[in-house]
């Protein structure tokens, strides 16, 4: 897609569909009311039918209006103008791609990011790209039929005011290109199977990136390497599969070599079963989504090498499977991370965890400036957060306020919650240094705790994403989140 700014007239602008808003009891946005004007009433004529969408998402298309040189109108309903807030600006937002992408239509030139709710012009185009990026995609790369054709669109461009405002908006509608990049890469990849994406299919796709961008270098460990490393914990969710664990290690270099990087820490579990604890048989294929943690790292790092950040980052992917065998860890087992410390596994769902924990471990061999771990982690989470924000702790008031921040700018939130000492007693275990659950009570905060751990000396946030990084029922699919929020943290910092 080629993203372009206009300044002139909106009725003056030849391309195949100008998008315009319209508020309730016909009040027409600027764009709108020029394009009526040019046109002598057309768009007047059609409030007084009763044709202009009045609902939020509602849609009008018109074609070949005389006095406007685009060769349709996408009208688009906003809803009350004193109530317009960033949810209903970025339902019209969708509502408009998809329209969009129904028609023939070649080019576009919008004006919605005039009416966004709020003075932040970069954002409005950013999201408005991320919507349009959306929409338009589909994973149908594993079906044998016909498959639906791509929307025609090629070129997609913002109405503005000035030139000086074209040159942000388009500079900002390459940023938002790149972050919409990464998170598709991370979409894909959730979506895929679990017989496609195993641990060696995360670790080939990191050392594709790494040939697609020379800022981009990838180290990946085998199972040997990591009994080497004495990742006790992780090899023991590894026991009972075929698949071959993988420790995947990416490196983003885009400042000089003597600042510390950032790192991002991605749960990699390429299929749940459970374990021993197995799952419930319903619903049981979405735990192919379980690697959205390494999914959301990926991805994060395409955006930013698209971008070319001047700042240092490490990824680091623990990938495994956890499957129930003869030879799977089974409740009770102590097993010796990384760290030394020995943990007691009282239910092998909770397997997250115990790879993180020896991901965090390795990561400080790299003096990172900040980590944030990224983990579908707990079904806690789920009840406490639903699908709109995704867990945020953080014993650091600072990065978790940035992060959180982050989210905001990005559409893409995160809710924090507490991880303190005082949840540390339900991790007791009579016969190792720590439990890997904690009961019931406080699932996901226990949880966190457990990480923070193994994380004394970090500065370190964990973001639980088991509600936001995929939908399921009969919209299933990946999000992409939070690629989002991570690289606009990252840009931040940058």
């Amino acid at each position: 897609m080629q993203y372009f700014a206009a300044s002139g007239a909106p009725h003056k602008q030849s391309n195949g569909c100008l998008i315009a808003g319209v508020y309730n009891k016909n009040k027409l946005s600027d764009a709108a009311a020029a394009a009526d004007k040019a046109s002598k009433g057309a768009i007047s004529a059609l409030a007084k039918a009763g044709d202009l969408p009045s609902a939020v998402g509602g849609t009008t298309l018109i074609r070949d209006i005389k006095g406007v040189d685009a060769s349709r109108i996408l009208l688009v309903g906003l809803g009350d103008k004193n109530k317009l807030d960033l949810v209903t600006w970025r339902k019209a937002c969708a509502a408009a791609a998809r329209v969009l992408g129904s028609t023939g239509a070649t080019s576009a030139l919008s004006y919605l990011a005039a009416e966004f709710p709020g003075d932040d012009a970069d954002r409005a185009v950013r999201l408005h790209v991320a919507e349009l990026v959306a929409a338009r995609y589909r994973f149908d790369e594993l079906k044998s039929g016909k498959k639906a054709p791509a929307p025609k669109l090629k070129r997609f461009g913002f109405g503005v005011a000035t030139r000086a405002q074209a040159n942000k908006a388009k500079a900002a509608a390459a940023q938002g290109a790149a972050i919409a990049a990464g998170t598709e890469l991370a979409k894909d990849l959730a979506n895929r199977p679990a017989n496609v994406c195993t641990p060696t299919h995360l670790a080939n796709q990191a050392k594709a990136m790494a040939k697609s961008y020379k800022s981009v270098s990838v180290q990946v460990l085998n199972e040997a390497q990591l009994r080497k490393l004495k990742m006790g914990s992780m090899l023991s969710v590894t026991n009972g599969s075929d698949e071959p664990a993988k420790m995947i290690v990416l490196q983003y270099k885009g400042a000089p070599a003597k600042e510390k990087p950032f790192a991002l820490v991605g749960k990699g579990i390429t299929f749940d079963s459970g374990g021993i604890s197995i799952k419930p048989a319903a619903a049981m294929d979405e735990m192919k989504y379980d690697m959205g943690g390494a999914a959301s790292v990926l991805g994060t790092f395409r955006s930013v090498a698209e971008l070319k950040l001047p700042i240092n980052l490490v990824g680091v992917v623990p990938a495994c499977e956890n499957m129930p065998s003869g030879r799977a860890t089974k409740p009770g087992d102590i097993v010796t991370s990384m760290s030394g410390r020995t943990i007691e596994i009282l239910n092998t769902d909770a397997e997250g965890r115990l790879i993180l924990c020896d991901a965090l471990t390795y990561v400080q061999r790299f003096k990172p400036r900040a980590v944030i771990d990224i983990a579908t982690l707990t079904g806690a989470c789920v009840i406490a957060l639903g699908a709109h924000y995704s867990g945020l702790m953080s014993p650091h008031d600072e990065l978790a306020t940035q992060l959180s921040d982050a989210g905001e700018r990005a559409g893409d939130g995160a809710w924090r919650l507490p991880v303190s000492e005082e949840y540390l007693p339900q991790l007791k275990s009579n016969f190792a240094d720590i439990a890997n659950v904690g009961g019931r009570a406080a699932g996901a905060i226990t949880a966190g705790v457990f990480l923070s751990q193994f994380t004394k000396d970090l500065n370190w946030a964990h973001l639980d994403i088991a509600g936001s990084a995929w939908i399921g029922g009969d919209k299933k699919g990946a999000t992409g989140r939070p690629v989002p929020l991570l690289t606009q943290y990252l840009i931040d910092q940058a």
